[in-house]
């Protein structure tokens, strides 16, 4: 516990994945009081001799079991009642992996799991706000970044982008529109092969630029 006067430090991580068409988000479940079940994002205090962005990468793997990702750091909440254990700002850090990776955390937590984002549970602590502002981040980052990258494969068709697009969105896209844009911006660049052996016709594969 944070001792009256003294301010602590601590990392919170947003961490994102996209399956079955839903943009999702990494929760763990709380043990201790005042928050005892509720869920809230991975992360935790920066110990002495860390930077924040190697706590952050610490929260990671010790929280989710996961390492070697896309992470970004996003913003700084401060709200003295933020926390109820004592006065603590929390450097928030964005995350995108792919769904098939074996999530695992400590006993310290009671689960870990994905919820979309449309249907999150009540979050300890101020992670509603943290969440929010996570997701309007990433989804702002779309228009000029290739921050997508972390969630496809090497190469792709311009549709499974297109769809991938919408799923973070959340709203359709004008295929024409989209597809025109990707490649006049130079965002993604023709491998100059073709995905076939499926049940629909033939598509070009692109990388990103």
């Amino acid at each position: 516990m944070t001792r009256q006067g003294v301010m602590g430090v601590a990392v919170d991580l947003s961490i994102f994945t996209v399956q079955e068409g839903r943009l999702e988000l990494l929760l763990i479940r709380m043990k201790r009081a005042p928050y005892t079940g509720r869920w809230a994002l991975p992360g935790g205090r920066i110990r002495g001799g860390e930077t924040v962005e190697q706590a952050a990468v610490r929260e990671l793997e010790e929280k989710a079991g996961i390492g070697d990702v896309y992470l970004e750091q996003l913003y700084t909440f401060s709200e003295p009642a933020r926390d109820a254990a004592g006065r603590c700002i929390s450097v928030a850090h964005l995350a995108l992996i792919r769904s098939e990776v074996q999530l695992r955390t400590t006993d310290k937590y009671s689960g870990i799991g994905w919820f979309p984002i449309t249907r999150l549970p009540p979050l300890a602590f101020d992670h509603k706000q943290i969440a929010a502002y996570a997701i309007k981040r990433l989804r702002a980052k779309l228009e000029w970044t290739d921050v997508a990258r972390n969630l496809l494969e090497p190469t792709f068709t311009l549709g499974e982008l297109q769809r991938l697009y919408e799923t973070i969105l959340g709203k359709e896209l004008d295929s024409r529109n989209f597809q025109r844009r990707v490649q006049a911006v130079g965002l993604v660049k023709d491998t100059g092969r073709m995905r076939t052996g499926q049940a629909y016709r033939p598509a070009r594969l692109f990388r990103f630029a």
